[in-house]
């Protein structure tokens, strides 16, 4: 299997141990990924709320060039994924103009959606040395990869499946609960930290009592905000949590043997070696 792969600038910044692992589990599963030629920022998550125009025309760019790739698009990240699923919907919407070029035939994937692809569930599935047996994981999306519904398309807005799928073919516990697309507040991290601090202290209640031990995500902006916010959540609440707040790529490369994970999973602010050597998964 080949894909094109647009990484964006989280994964090439604060977000590496989420490329790099991305990249390792690919290897395992024999997923062949080439990067975007000269991709350029999509404009997230500024410019749809400033400029129309760049707002399609920066992620354009980006489509019109893996396009002429000729295979299928990898977006890791769900603020990227999210302005190139807009984008790509504009463009088939409108009547000609500079992008006209673009035919709108590349198919535009996310993580979750990758490894649920067939055959990459069976090959993930035999390819597990290191069952997560025991880990309560709680799945954590987002939601940037499923709305606005219409255009991201995800199977069930509400209730999608795919990293439940993902975490049981690794053997974790997954937790059920009803918070998890709701909104970390992540672009606000800026200019109303308030905010974040009220929605993201929210989830971080819900998961423990939902019974997690970590939440696991695959979005960049989601994972960032809340493990560099959790101690300042802490604080405000008078609470502890300690939940670390995992890739899922992380655990799909600990789960398939991948001598790198503890690289990085040092990268964290939120530790998450001490829960995985309470399950026995790590030295």
């Amino acid at each position: 299997m080949r894909l094109s792969y647009y990484p964006g600038c989280a994964l090439h910044g604060t977000s590496e141990e989420y490329n790099e692992s991305i990249l390792a589990v690919c290897r395992h599963l024999g997923v062949e990924l080439e990067e975007v030629r000269d991709w350029n920022c999509c404009g997230a998550s500024a410019a749809h709320v400033m400029n129309d125009g760049l707002a399609v025309s920066l992620p354009a760019r980006n489509l019109q060039i893996a396009e002429e790739m000729g295979m299928e698009m990898l977006v890791p990240c769900a603020a990227c994924f999210n302005r190139l699923k807009t984008a790509h919907a504009a463009i088939l919407n409108s009547a000609g103009g500079q992008w006209a070029s673009y035919k709108g035939e590349l198919t535009i994937l996310h993580v979750n959606e990758l490894f649920n692809k067939q055959p990459l569930p069976q090959l993930l599935q035999e390819s597990v040395v290191r069952p997560l047996e025991g880990l309560q994981a709680i799945p954590y999306y987002g939601c940037l990869t499923v709305r606005p519904p219409k255009i991201m398309a995800p199977e069930n807005c509400e209730d999608p499946k795919g990293l439940d799928l993902i975490l049981s073919t690794l053997g974790a516990q997954v937790v059920p609960w009803s918070f998890k697309t709701d909104c970390c507040g992540g672009n606000l991290a800026l200019t109303r930290s308030e905010i974040v601090r009220k929605l993201t202290g929210d989830l971080f209640e819900m998961a423990l009592e939902a019974g997690g031990e970590c939440i696991v995500t695959d979005c960049p902006m989601c994972q960032t905000n809340m493990d560099t916010r959790q101690a300042e959540i802490e604080q405000e609440r008078g609470k502890k949590y300690s939940l670390p707040v995992f890739y899922i790529t992380e655990l799909m490369g600990l789960a398939l043997g991948e001598k790198k994970t503890c690289n990085w999973l040092k990268k964290h602010l939120v530790d998450p070696r001490p829960v995985l050597r309470r399950k026995g998964l790590i030295q």
